[in-house]
C-alpha cells in the first residue's frame, strides 16, 4: 500500500481484554502494569496497535462497561499516570493505543445519573437519560416491549414511579443521545483522551445510540433476526438481505453524532481513528457507519459469525469489500472477541453452526479440540491475507480454546443472572491467558502472589503458554508471528485489492499483486496446490504438491 496511505487502513491490531491479560500487583485482576510488562511480547508478535477494554473508573456490574467516570481509570487497573505512561511506553515500541469508549450508557454510579435520581420526575437532569412514564392505568406496565440484551426487560421502575431505558444492565441506564449536553461531554471526553496521546477509540455499541422518538413497541419478528446474519447456503441470498427499520438499533440519525466526532478526531495530528463495534443487518448499512465524513473502520462481524463454508465466507468477503470499498473504506476482519464463544471452539464441531447476532451460540455437537485448531490456523492465514485489517483477540495467537466448563459458582457475566441461569454467558472466552509454566496462574500474576485469578484456568493449558510456544515451529503462536512480519514486509499484502482464482467447490484461492497467493481447502479431499514458486507459509506441512483439508497456504508466485 502507499506509504502515506493512514495506518488504520490495514493495521493489525491486537484486543486486550484488560482483566485477563496480565495481572501485574498480584490480585489476580489483569492491569495497566501488566500490560506495560508484556509490551515486547506484542511487539515481537507484529502487531500494529493494541485495543484496551474499558479501564475507566466503574462499579464493574459489567466488568467496566458501566463507567462512572470517563476520565479517570479504576483503581483496580491502575492510575491516570500510569496509562499516560503504558501510551508513551507503547509508542516507544512502535505500537499505537486504542481505548474502548463507551457511548450509548453509563454506569448508575455516574454523577449524571446519580443527580437524576435526586431531581426527581420532570427534571432537568433526567433528560440526559431516557425516563418515561409506564403504561396501564397506575403507570406499572413498562413505557414498552423493548428487552435488554442480557435478558429481561429494558426497563427498570423507580420508586417515585418513572421508569428508566437500559438496553443492557440495569445498572447501566441508556443517555438520551438527543440531548445536546450528552453530546458536548463526549466531544470533550474524546478531546480529552485525544490530547493524553491515544491513537481512536473502539466504539461499543456504535450501532445504539439514537432511539425512535417515540419509543415504539419493537417490530413484529422476522426471519432472519433483526441484525443477525442469513444461513448464507446461496451467496444471492446474503445480497438479498433486507433492512428492517428498528426503533433503537441502527437509525440513520447515528451518523450525524460520528460526523462530529470525525471533526474531533481531525483536530489531532497522526491519523487519529474510531473502529466501530455496529451490528447492521445489510453490507450496505454497515457500510454507512464508515462513509469519508464519518468513523473510518467498523468489525466486520458477517466473517465472525460465518460458518466453515467456502461459498459463505466467499459471500461474506466478496460483499463486504464491495460495499466497504464503494465508500472508500477498508475492510476489517475480526475471528473472536470478548463478547464470542473463541473460533477454535466455534471450528472444533463437524458441524459449524451459523451464529445469529443476539441469540446464544449453542454449539453442535461435541468439542473435537484437533479439528478446531486445524481449521482455526487456516482461518487465521485466511483472515490476515484479506485486503484491509485485522483484530486478534488475545489468546486466540495461543490457539486457546473457550473453557465450556466453568463451574456456575464462579460465573461473573451479567447475563447468567439476567438470563435466570439459562445462559452462560461470556466468561469462557474472558479466561486469564496463560504465560509460563506448568500450573495456574500460568504467570498470568507474579510468581509471588497467592492470589487466584478473577476467573479459574484449566489444568491442561501448560503446553498452551507463550513460553511453551515461543520457539517451536510448529506452534499457533509462531504461525501468527510468522505470519504477521509476513504480513508486514510483503508488498501484496494489507490494504488493496484481491482476484479470485477458479477452483473447485470448497476451496478458495485468491491472488493478490505482486506475486501472492493465498488458498484455503475448506473441502474433504486434498487440492493440488497452485502454480508457484515457493511456499512462504503454510498451516500445516505441505506435502506432494497437495493441500489437505482445514488447511491454508501462502505461496510466492
Amino acid at each position: 500500500m502507499s506509504q502515506t496511505a493512514p495506518w488504520w487502513r490495514d493495521a493489525v491490531i491486537y484486543q486486550v481484554y484488560i482483566r485477563s491479560f496480565a495481572d501485574g500487583n498480584g490480585d489476580g485482576v489483569g492491569d495497566i502494569a501488566g500490560i506495560r510488562s508484556r509490551l515486547p511480547y506484542l511487539k515481537s508478535l507484529g502487531v500494529d496497535a493494541i485495543w484496551i477494554n474499558p479501564w475507566y473508573k466503574s462499579p464493574m456490574a459489567d466488568h467496566g462497561y458501566d463507567v462512572a467516570d470517563y476520565r479517570a481509570i479504576d483503581p483496580v487497573f491502575g492510575t491516570p499516570d500510569e496509562a499516560e505512561q503504558l501510551i508513551e511506553e507503547a509508542h516507544r515500541h512502535g505500537i499505537r493505543v486504542i481505548p474502548d469508549i463507551v457511548p450509548n450508557h453509563t454506569s448508575d454510579q455516574h454523577a449524571w445519573f446519580q443527580a437524576a435520581l435526586a431531581a426527581g420526575p420532570g427534571s432537568p437532569e433526567r433528560l440526559r437519560y431516557v425516563f418515561r412514564p409506564g403504561r396501564g392505568p397506575d403507570g406499572a406496565q413498562p413505557p414498552n416491549d423493548w428487552v435488554s440484551c442480557f435478558g429481561g426487560p429494558a426497563w427498570t421502575r423507580l420508586p417515585d414511579g418513572e421508569w428508566y431505558l437500559h438496553l443492557f444492565a440495569p445498572q447501566q441506564p441508556d443517555l438520551n443521545w438527543q440531548h445536546p449536553e450528552v453530546r458536548g461531554e463526549f466531544e470533550d471526553i474524546l478531546r480529552f483522551w485525544f490530547s493524553r496521546g491515544v491513537d481512536g477509540f473502539r466504539i461499543d455499541v456504535a450501532h445504539g445510540l439514537v432511539k425512535h422518538p417515540e419509543l415504539p413497541d419493537l417490530p413484529p419478528r422476522t426471519e432472519p433476526a433483526v441484525l443477525g446474519p442469513l444461513s448464507r447456503r446461496d451467496p444471492a441470498e446474503h445480497r438479498c438481505r433486507q433492512h428492517v427499520d428498528h426503533p433503537h438499533w441502527d437509525r440513520d440519525e447515528v451518523h450525524e453524532i460520528y460526523r462530529t466526532w470525525r471533526k474531533v478526531a481531525d483536530e489531532f495530528p497522526g491519523d487519529r481513528c474510531f473502529v466501530a463495534e455496529a451490528w447492521a443487518d445489510t453490507p450496505e448499512r454497515l457500510a454507512a457507519y464508515v462513509r469519508p465524513d464519518g468513523l473510518h473502520t467498523a468489525f466486520n462481524f458477517d466473517f465472525l459469525m460465518c460458518g466453515w463454508d467456502a461459498k459463505d465466507l466467499r459471500a461474506v468477503i466478496d460483499d463486504s469489500l464491495a460495499m466497504l470499498g464503494a465508500v472508500g473504506a477498508p475492510a476489517t476482519w475480526v475471528l473472536s472477541n470478548h463478547d464470542v464463544m473463541r473460533h477454535v471452539s466455534r471450528y472444533g464441531r463437524r458441524t459449524v453452526t451459523r451464529w445469529t447476532a443476539g441469540e446464544p451460540y449453542v454449539p453442535d455437537g461435541p468439542l473435537d479440540l484437533d479439528l478446531g485448531t486445524r481449521r482455526a490456523r487456516a482461518a487465521a492465514l485466511l483472515m490476515l491475507a484479506l485486503p484491509g485489517g485485522a483484530y486478534i483477540y488475545q489468546g486466540e495467537e495461543l490457539g486457546l480454546p473457550e473453557v465450556e466448563n466453568l463451574p456456575e459458582a464462579v460465573l461473573q457475566d451479567p447475563i447468567w443472572e439476567r438470563s435466570g441461569h439459562t445462559d452462560r454467558g461470556r466468561d469462557g472466552c474472558r479466561v486469564p491467558i496463560p504465560w509460563s509454566g506448568r500450573t495456574a496462574p500460568y504467570g498470568f500474576s507474579p510468581d509471588h502472589t497467592s492470589t487466584a485469578p478473577w476467573l479459574p484456568q484449566p489444568p491442561d493449558w501448560a503446553d498452551r503458554t507463550a513460553t511453551a510456544q515461543t520457539g517451536n515451529a510448529t506452534s499457533m503462536l509462531e504461525l501468527y508471528r510468522t505470519a504477521l512480519h509476513l504480513r508486514r514486509d510483503h508488498p501484496a499484502l494489507g490494504d488493496g485489492d484481491m482476484t479470485w482464482l477458479e477452483t473447485p467447490d470448497g476451496v478458495l484461492t485468491f491472488a493478490r499483486d505482486p506475486g501472492f497467493v493465498c488458498a484455503v481447502n475448506l473441502s474433504t479431499d486434498p487440492h493440488p496446490l497452485p502454480p508457484h514458486t515457493t511456499v512462504l507459509l503454510s498451516s500445516a506441512p505441505v506435502t506432494d504438491g497437495l493441500l489437505p483439508p482445514d488447511e491454508a497456504v501462502w505461496l510466492e508466485v
